[in-house]
C-alpha cells in the first residue's frame, strides 16, 4: 500500500537521514523524503498496523530534526 504524507523537515541532509531510517523500518517496502516538496512517500508492506508504525517513523525522524512533523 502507498501513502503519501506532508512531512515538516528543516533541511535536504536530515530529509536523506530520515530517509535512511524510514527505510531501515520493519513493515516499509520503500520510503523518499523530498525536501523540496516535503512529501513522504511509503510503500508499506500488506498487513500492517500503518497508524501505529506512522507513530514509530515519527519517533524516529524526531531524533534526527526534532522539529519535524508528519502530517497525517
Amino acid at each position: 500500500m502507498k501513502k503519501t504524507y506532508k512531512i515538516e523537515v528543516d533541511c535536504a541532509n536530515c530529509a536523506n537521514k530520515m530517509e535512511e531510517v524510514i527505510n531501515k523500518t520493519k513493515g516499509v517496502k520503500n520510503a523518499s523524503v523530498n525536501f523540496m516538496t516535503q512529501k513522504l512517500t511509503i510503500y508499506f508492506d500488506d498487513n500492517v498496523d500503518i497508524d501505529s508504525l506512522i507513530n514509530d517513523i515519527r519517533d524516529k525522524c524526531q531524533k534526527i530534526d526534532d522539529d519535524c512533523d508528519i502530517l497525517i
